[in-house]
């Protein structure tokens, strides 16, 4: 018998739970958030896998596991017409969270609007 798998560390738990393809679609694709928080960190974060693993507090080979996982469902969702369902998971909420803008400025959060909404402006943004 194998180990119980540990919570994966996430940062964000997202308000918008389920896409659906526009007409009736009656399949459905489930997204665990710790699969959603993976094509974050990867995909729109852009980090290193090392870093990505780090930041949801899994090993590199776990990581790459969870992003591969998230990337097929998706890849389903959009070429079969089926709706995408976020639920789930084994996963623990950070108090930390990295922000990076797209001038490159990273910079770090905490509290309650960690997990309630996405920061819209780089803090530093206004300085420049």
């Amino acid at each position: 018998m194998g180990r119980q798998p540990l919570c994966r560390r996430v940062g964000y738990v997202p308000q918008v739970t389920s896409f659906k393809p526009t007409g009736s679609s009656i399949q459905e694709v489930k997204l665990t958030v710790e699969e959603l928080e993976a094509i974050r960190l990867k995909d729109i974060e852009e980090l290193e896998l090392e870093d990505c693993a780090r930041e949801m507090n899994v090993s590199r080979t776990t990581f790459s596991r969870i992003l591969d996982s998230a990337r097929k469902s998706i890849a389903d969702a959009l070429l079969n017409g089926k709706a995408i369902v976020i639920e789930g998971g084994n996963f623990e909420i950070s108090a930390i969270r990295q922000f990076t803008c797209p001038l490159g400025n990273k910079w770090y959060a905490t509290g309650e609007h960690v997990t309630s909404r996405l920061p819209q402006d780089c803090p530093r943004r206004n300085k420049q």
